[in-house]
């Protein structure tokens, strides 16, 4: 096994400085014999990272050839597990900069555990490079990117697949095939909720970044001018510059879902709002840890969320996807409700397609076949359900502040939305103890989407569209959709 040095180190970090360039044309597609090793680089090694190179450990002929972390000290710490673990079968090199990674003609794949901020960027390089690519959720941080990341897919013709591992279930896949068939009626409201408990993150101060971490590459593409310990590892998730809050987190799963339900003919909504706030926690975070969004697809169906991530006593922990049919039957907890029944039946639907292993062997699988269509949740998917939580939370991002009152919960003509939003109001104010007009909901705008060209129409159209895109730090920048 090679030993990460810190003279490795200081070299990914002066080949990130230099702005490196990857370049390359449409991948061959090489099929693999079963017997023929697929050799796998994990970028971001801390949290999921580690996932993934377990998950890459029990796929038969697979060697994790490379581990990528800007963190000294977290590389060494997992060149080390991994070492342990495989024995002396192969060895596996220690890198900072993944363009190192792409640079090796054998490596056949990435799989992308950074935080969000780089996701599509990766993506975007390694398909450039001709390499297959897992990235964990979300694939984009902003819409312009995860539309490029798309281009770069098909024009590369790699195989790209999310880190949304409710696609590789045969289950939900038959739940969604029987609800686009209409077995349970037609469906009105695809309802997603992301409600675990979180803490608060305190105050960091500005500081000089630790030795062991490169701060050049870890902001990558995201402009950060100073270094705070609440960056780094995990809670750059509630800061808008790296992360996309619980909307875009956890919730990203339950996105995915809730667009899955939707009319397979449908792309993008033509409109969304949100309504929420940071609520308790009075702490350096800026995502909102309560949040209601609303998307209208064109067809009339909408998606809802919601986001409750603020403990109190007798919390409800709803990880979990909802139905609603326009004759009032439901879906609940994976019970079918008649429309005026109290009693929930048990569904029964045929299993769905779906490339079977697993997430991440049905990854190995596609990259073997060479076939981006068996990803279990592809480039296309991640994009429009990505999207739909960037207009969510660009609307939150938008919005005005107001007293924390039943009044703030105003959709028009989204009747049902003032239903499902009281129910969250009522656990805020009589659960969490958020005292009526003495604190404050954040009411964003409706914002129109115009789904060919990507953009936002109408009144709020020109601050809703400084967000579709993120300033890129030079040497890291998101290449036009005509220059990938």
């Amino acid at each position: 096994m090679s030993k990460f040095t810190r003279r490795d180190f200081l070299k990914g970090s002066t080949a990130a400085g230099a702005g490196l360039l990857i370049c390359g044309t449409a991948a061959t597609n090489r099929v693999f014999g079963a017997n023929e090793r697929l050799r796998v680089a994990v970028v971001g090694v801390n949290g999921r990272g580690s996932s993934h190179i377990s998950g890459y450990l029990e796929q038969p002929n697979v060697e994790v050839a490379y581990l990528v972390d800007p963190d000294r000290d977290v590389l060494d710490r997992r060149l080390k597990a991994l070492e342990q673990k495989v024995q002396g079968k192969y060895t596996c090199k220690g890198v900072a900069d993944i363009r190192q990674a792409l640079e090796d003609k054998s490596l056949d794949a990435v799989s992308i555990a950074a935080p969000n901020h780089w996701h599509s960027l990766m993506t975007i390089w390694a398909a450039q490079a001709g390499k297959h690519v897992y990235v964990e959720k979300p694939m984009s941080h902003d819409i312009a990117e995860g539309r490029v990341a798309w281009e770069a897919q098909k024009k590369y013709k790699v195989v790209v697949q999310h880190g949304t591992q409710a696609r590789s279930s045969a289950a939900n896949a038959g739940l969604h095939q029987a609800i686009h068939e209409g077995k349970f009626g037609k469906l009105k409201v695809s309802y997603g909720l992301a409600c675990k408990p979180r803490n608060g993150i305190g105050f960091k101060e500005f500081s000089e970044p630790p030795a062991n971490l490169d701060w050049n590459l870890w902001r990558g593409p995201a402009v950060i001018d100073k270094f705070h310990g609440n960056l780094v590892h995990y809670n750059w998730h509630w800061f808008w510059v790296t992360g996309n809050g619980e909307l875009n987190n956890q919730g990203t799963h339950q996105l995915d879902m809730a667009f899955w339900a939707i009319d397979p003919k449908m792309t993008h909504p033509l409109r969304a709002m949100a309504i929420g706030g940071r609520f308790q926690w009075n702490d350096q975070g800026e995502t909102p840890n309560t949040l209601f969004g609303i998307a209208e697809y064109p067809n009339g169906q909408y998606v809802f969320f919601n986001v409750r991530n603020v403990k109190y006593n007798g919390y409800q922990n709803q990880v979990e996807n909802e139905y609603y049919f326009e004759d009032g039957a439901k879906i609940v907890r994976g019970l079918y409700y008649a429309k005026g029944s109290s009693q929930g039946e048990k569904i029964s639907v045929p299993a769905g397609k779906v490339t079977p292993g697993g997430n991440f062997g049905a990854f190995i699988a596609a990259c073997r076949a060479g076939d981006p269509m068996m990803a279990n949740g592809n480039a296309n998917q991640a994009h429009h359900s990505c999207t739909l939580g960037h207009l969510i939370n660009n609307s939150y991002r938008l919005g005005k502040k107001v007293p924390f009152n039943a009044k703030a919960g105003r959709f028009g003509d989204a009747s049902d939305a003032y239903e499902h939003f009281m129910k969250l109001h009522a656990i805020m104010r009589d659960g969490v103890g958020v005292p009526e007009d003495k604190a404050e909901y954040v009411v964003g705008p409706w914002l129109n989407f115009d789904a060919q060209t990507e953009r936002f129409t109408g009144e709020f159209a020109d601050e809703a569209n400084k967000l579709v895109q993120d300033a890129h730090r030079p040497g890291f920048e998101v290449p036009a959709m005509d220059k990938v």
